[in-house]
């Protein structure tokens, strides 16, 4: 087996989505080693990496294999776990563990001489700010909803009153939430002026002009082919009840697939879920892009599509 040729996938033990492409790769013969080094760094795996003036070495030993770092083909940055420092050790010295492993073993991963990513983990790092989807999608000529971005409670509450339409609250981030000890998920809903308290110099919270939407859409970008759903959801935010929404392949407008490849290319992603709101009149608003979105949900044809895209994307490698 040629180690020069390899596709090293990152991403948990449960990543049933990661499974799918990696069908795909074995049945085509390309070689896959799958790591998920927040955990199996801890659990008999090991990654060397040694630098000199003019040559760059590497080594990741598993259970079942040694591979030459420096000659991958391709990363997919799926969905690794989180660097946790290994049991046993006190609070302080597993904090420490986990940062050292975040900037050591983080960085030899994402500095591999030649390897094609998809995408590099700094590249969706930097891709996940809200403010910066905002700024980009202006750039890229997309359709933005008038937006506000503030832990000034009068701004916040100006905002939401003059807005004509309603307004939405979203949340940043999906930061881990506990009610009553339970998990609870923060979800997009409608707010009102009414609402705006001084609990919002907290922190910095985003609001945004309800669009007058017919229908949304998920536009899941990969490389230069972009496969668009049509999603008819009776809650303003589609992900608060999946069971009752339904999804429909969509034509995606020339536009806004022009401005998805410039978002793409001033973001250096390969991969990209885009969503938007779609009016009545087909005017089609940027709401945000996960550079690094769920795609398994989707119609079963749209499934295997994306699926066949990235494994083209991986196999193919720096020459993708």
């Amino acid at each position: 087996m040629d180690d020069r040729r390899s596709v090293l996938v990152l991403t948990n033990p449960y990543d049933v989505t990661a499974d799918m492409v990696l069908r795909l790769l074995a049945e085509r013969r390309v070689p896959v080693v799958r790591l998920d080094p927040g955990a199996d760094l801890h659990a008999g795996a090991s990654l060397t990496a040694t630098y000199r003036t003019s040559e760059q070495r590497g080594t990741l030993r598993t259970a079942s294999r040694e591979l030459d770092t420096t000659g991958i083909r391709s990363v997919w940055a799926r969905r690794p776990s989180p660097y946790e420092g290994p049991p046993g050790l006190s609070d302080q010295d597993r904090r420490f563990a986990a940062e050292q492993a975040l900037w050591g073993v983080g960085g030899i991963l994402a500095s591999l001489p030649g390897a094609h990513y998809v995408n590099h983990p700094w590249n969706n790092r930097a891709a996940e700010f809200k403010p910066s989807q905002l700024s980009t999608a202006q750039r890229c000529e997309f359709l933005v909803p008038n937006t506000v971005i503030t832990n000034d409670p009068k701004e916040a509450r100006e905002f939401v009153t003059f807005q004509h339409g309603g307004v939405v609250y979203k949340p940043l981030w999906n930061t881990p939430y506990r009610v009553d000890d339970q998990p609870h998920s923060v979800w997009v809903r409608e707010v009102h002026g009414s609402e705006i308290t001084d609990a919002v110099s907290v922190c910095p919270h985003m609001f945004q002009a309800k669009v007058d939407k017919a229908f949304d859409v998920r536009v899941t970008a990969v490389g230069d082919r972009l496969f668009g759903v049509r999603i008819d959801s009776p809650d303003i935010d589609w992900r608060h009840r999946q069971n009752l929404m339904t999804c429909t392949p969509v034509e995606v407008p020339e536009s806004v697939a022009r401005a998805v490849t410039a978002y793409l290319a001033e973001l250096r992603l390969i991969y990209g879920a885009f969503d938007f709101a779609v009016t009545a009149s087909g005017d089609w608003y940027f709401l945000e892009c996960n550079p690094n979105g769920q795609w398994a949900w989707q119609p079963p044809e749209t499934i295997e599509a994306i699926a066949q895209a990235i494994a083209d994307q991986l196999e193919k490698g720096p020459d993708a």
